[in-house]
C-alpha cells in the first residue's frame, strides 16, 4: 500500500503566478467541463454555431442543458471526480488507496452520471481487483478517457512532489479504475505537462520535456507506439480518422491539439468542444492545460463567475463548490491553505459616478443594490452576489510585483462586463474590498475606454468624483497609462 510522500519542494517556494497557473489548471478544468456538457455525445461544431460572437453579457455561454439537464455553469461527473481525487490526496497527504477508493464510491452514490468503466469499477466495495474485474466484465475496453478527466489535482498535488513521484500519482490513481496500462500512460502524460507548465509557464517546453522524460520510463514505449499519431505536431483530428474521443488515446490527443493550436484559454476550450463527441471530458482535459499555462486570470469571467456544481464527500455529505472554492482546493493541495478573508468594512453606500449608469461602492455596500444590477466584483464575496443573477466575480489582487500575472486581461474583462450590462440597459456598480484601489483601477480603466481619454483625465476624474479613491498601487498606474493606454488609442484612432 502507498503511504503519503514528502513533499521535495516548499509551498512556500511557489511563486505567485505558479500559484495563480495551479488555481487556474483546477478552475479552467471545470469551466470547460460545464461549456462542454451541453454539446456532449453530438456532432462537431455546435458550440461556434450557437454562439458565432461571444456572449459578454447576462450567463455568457453558460447554458447548461445536455443529456443529463444540467444546470447553467454546472459542472459534470469529470469534475466532480476530480474534487473528490484532491479531497482524498487533502485528506491523506498524498495517495493513499482506501482513501480515495472511499472518495470515489461516496461521489458514485448520488453522482447523476457515471462513466461505464468508473462505474463497473466503483461497485466493488474495495479497491483490490476492481478495476481488473471491470476490465474482463467489458471485454478489455478500459483505456478510456475516465482517467485523465479527473487529473487535473494530480498535475497540482505534483509540484509539490519529484517529477518522478508525480507521475507515479498518476498513474497508481488511474490504475483504481482503469486495467488498461494505455489510461495510465495517458493520465500520467497530461499530469506531467501540468505540473511542468504550472513550474515553467512554458507549455510547449512542458509538452516536449514530457515526451523527453516518458521515454527513460517504462512508459515510454506506449507513449510512442499507442499515442504517437494523436500526439504528433502535425495530428489535425478534422482530417484524420481515428478512433472516438471516449478514448484514452483519441482525447488526450485532441485535447493536445487544442491548446497547441490556439493562443488563448477561450479558444482552445471552444476548440476542443468543437469537435464533438465527448465534449465535456476532451474540453475539461484541455481546460487543465490551458488554465495552467494562462492561469486563473486568463479563464474569462463571463464563464469563471457562474461555474460550480455538487459533490457528495465522506465527511461533509454534499458540498457546493463555486469558483473561489475550487481556487481554494488547488490552494490546499499546494500546503497553502484557503485563501484568507479580510474582515468587511463599513458598508459604503453605491454612488453614481458616471450618468451612464455606473456606480461604485465597497463590498458590502454592493451588496445592497437591487438585484437587477450589474456586478462587477473585484475581490473575494463568498456568497453575498448569489441572488444578484448579472455578475462578474474577477480575480484581481490589490499587491505590486507579479501577483496580478495577467492583469491587461483581467481589466479588459471587467470593462467588457461593465459595457456589456449598460448595453442591456442595467445600472452596473464596480466595488472590491474597501472601494479603493482596485474599484478607482477599473472605473478609471472603463472610463478611459468609454471617453477615449488617456490616464491623466481618467485620474483626475475619479479624484473629482469618488472619495474612498486610492492611488497606492503602481502597478496599476503603470498598466493604464501604458498597455492600456495603447489599448484605448488603438480603439480610437488616437483621437484625445
Amino acid at each position: 500500500m502507498t503511504q503519503k510522500r514528502t513533499s521535495s519542494s516548499s509551498s512556500s517556494r511557489l511563486s505567485h503566478p505558479q500559484q495563480v497557473r495551479a488555481a487556474g489548471a483546477m478552475l479552467g478544468s471545470a469551466v470547460a467541463d460545464a461549456l462542454g456538457a451541453p454539446f456532449e455525445f453530438q456532432s462537431g461544431g455546435l458550440y461556434s454555431a450557437r454562439f458565432p460572437r461571444h456572449v459578454v453579457g447576462g450567463i455568457g455561454e453558460m447554458i447548461g442543458g445536455g443529456g443529463f439537464n444540467w444546470a447553467p455553469g454546472e459542472f459534470t461527473d469529470d469534475t466532480q471526480m476530480a474534487l473528490a481525487l484532491a479531497n482524498a490526496l487533502e485528506e491523506a497527504g498524498g495517495f493513499h488507496p482506501e482513501v480515495m477508493w472511499k472518495h470515489f464510491r461516496t461521489w458514485r452514490s448520488t453522482a447523476k452520471d457515471v462513466g461505464i468503466t468508473i462505474s463497473h469499477a466503483l461497485q466493488s466495495p474495495n479497491y483490490f481487483g476492481a478495476a481488473e474485474a471491470a476490465h474482463e466484465a467489458l471485454g478489455g475496453r478500459t483505456a478510456s478517457n475516465g482517467s485523465v478527466m479527473r487529473i487535473a489535482p494530480v498535475g497540482v498535488f505534483g509540484v509539490r512532489l519529484s517529477r518522478a513521484e508525480a507521475v507515479e500519482l498518476a498513474v497508481e490513481q488511474a490504475s483504481l479504475t482503469h486495467h488498461d496500462p494505455s489510461a495510465s500512460v495517458g493520465a500520467a502524460f497530461v499530469a506531467d505537462i501540468i505540473r511542468g507548465t504550472i513550474l515553467t509557464g512554458d507549455f510547449l517546453g512542458s509538452v516536449q520535456s514530457s515526451f523527453d522524460f516518458f521515454a527513460e520510463t517504462p512508459w515510454g514505449p506506449y507513449l510512442e507506439n499507442e499515442f504517437a499519431s494523436v500526439l504528433a505536431t502535425d495530428f489535425d483530428p478534422h482530417h484524420e480518422s481515428h478512433l472516438p474521443n471516449g478514448t484514452v488515446w483519441t482525447a488526450v490527443g485532441q485535447a493536445l491539439w487544442a491548446v497547441r493550436t490556439t493562443t488563448s484559454f477561450h479558444d482552445a476550450v471552444v476548440a476542443a468542444i468543437d469537435l464533438g463527441g465527448d465534449t465535456d471530458t476532451v474540453a475539461a482535459i484541455a481546460g487543465a492545460m490551458a488554465g495552467a499555462l494562462y492561469g486563473v486570470q486568463g479563464i474569462p469571467v463571463r464563464w469563471a463567475t457562474y461555474v460550480h456544481g455538487t459533490v457528495t464527500t465522506p465527511h461533509a455529505g454534499d458540498v457546493v463548490y463555486r469558483g473561489q472554492d475550487i481556487i481554494n482546493s488547488a490552494r490546499r493541495l499546494l500546503g497553502l491553505g484557503n485563501a484568507p478573508i479580510t474582515p468587511p468594512e463599513r458598508p459604503v453606500q453605491a454612488k453614481l459616478v458616471h450618468p451612464a449608469g455606473v456606480w461604485a461602492s465597497n463590498l458590502d455596500g454592493a451588496a445592497t443594490v437591487p438585484e437587477d444590477f450589474g456586478v462587477v466584483s473585484l475581490c473575494i464575496t463568498e456568497d453575498r452576489f448569489l441572488n444578484h443573477p448579472h455578475r462578474r466575480q474577477v480575480y484581481m489582487r490589490d499587491s505590486e510585483g507579479d501577483r496580478n500575472p495577467n492583469l491587461f486581461f483581467a481589466l479588459k474583462e471587467s470593462v467588457e462586463a461593465i459595457n456589456a450590462f449598460l448595453a442591456e440597459g442595467r445600472q452596473v456598480v464596480v466595488h472590491c474590498h474597501g472601494g479603493r484601489s482596485r474599484t478607482a483601477f477599473v472605473l478609471k480603466g472603463w472610463f478611459m475606454h468609454h471617453e477615449g481619454v488617456l490616464h491623466d483625465q481618467a485620474h483626475q476624474w475619479m479624484t473629482d468624483t469618488w472619495d474612498l479613491y486610492e492611488t497606492w498601487t503602481q502597478t496599476f498606474f503603470d498598466l493604464l497609462d501604458n498597455e492600456w493606454g495603447d489599448h484605448v488609442e488603438d480603439i480610437t484612432g488616437g483621437a484625445q
